[in-house]
């Protein structure tokens, strides 16, 4: 049987992934990227229907204390991160502890020690519960923007962040 569907050949959707997902009943934790920004989201999914809970982009760390100056790095693995930090804290405040979510990245490819990693250990670092293997995950120097040009600093912004989610 050969599916004829807009979104397969436009390449948007992978449709025998996209079944398993809706089949484990567990709402997800979407990672994309753009060409200047990461996208984060909380879905879930009723009747093949999909309810975006809590979304963000990484330029919402300029309200948090990215620099300026450093607004075209809104994509860098720290950026990643504090914005999986960031919709993690979200999620928490807004839905309480007990979430279990699965991790999509879509049609992207799953490189380790990527963007898309270090922003699920910016969720995972929130608190919210994705299966995930530890070496998946970018180095801690890596994180913290250390091989950067211009010095960011994680630790802060972070701080920041729990602050206004206490």
């Amino acid at each position: 049987m050969k599916v004829r569907k807009r979104r397969r050949r436009e390449g948007k959707t992978d449709y025998k992934a996209r079944i398993n997902l809706l089949r484990s009943g567990k709402d997800r934790i979407v990672f994309r990227k753009t060409n200047r920004y990461v996208i984060g989201q909380y879905i879930k999914s009723e009747e093949a229907k999909d309810y975006v809970l809590v979304g963000l982009t990484s330029k919402q760390l300029l309200e948090y204390g990215w620099p300026q100056s450093s607004r075209g790095s809104l994509k860098s693995l720290p950026a990643c991160y504090l914005t999986g930090f960031l919709l993690g804290k979200k999620i928490l405040d807004k839905y309480g502890e007990g979430t279990e979510s699965i991790f999509d990245i879509g049609l992207l490819r799953s490189i380790v020690k990527s963007r898309v990693y270090s922003f699920l250990k910016g969720v995972v670092d929130a608190g919210i519960k994705v299966n995930y293997k530890e070496d998946m995950f970018p180095e801690k120097e890596r994180l913290e923007g250390k091989y950067l040009k211009s010095k960011i600093e994680v630790n802060k912004i972070k701080e920041n962040i729990e602050g206004k989610f206490k």
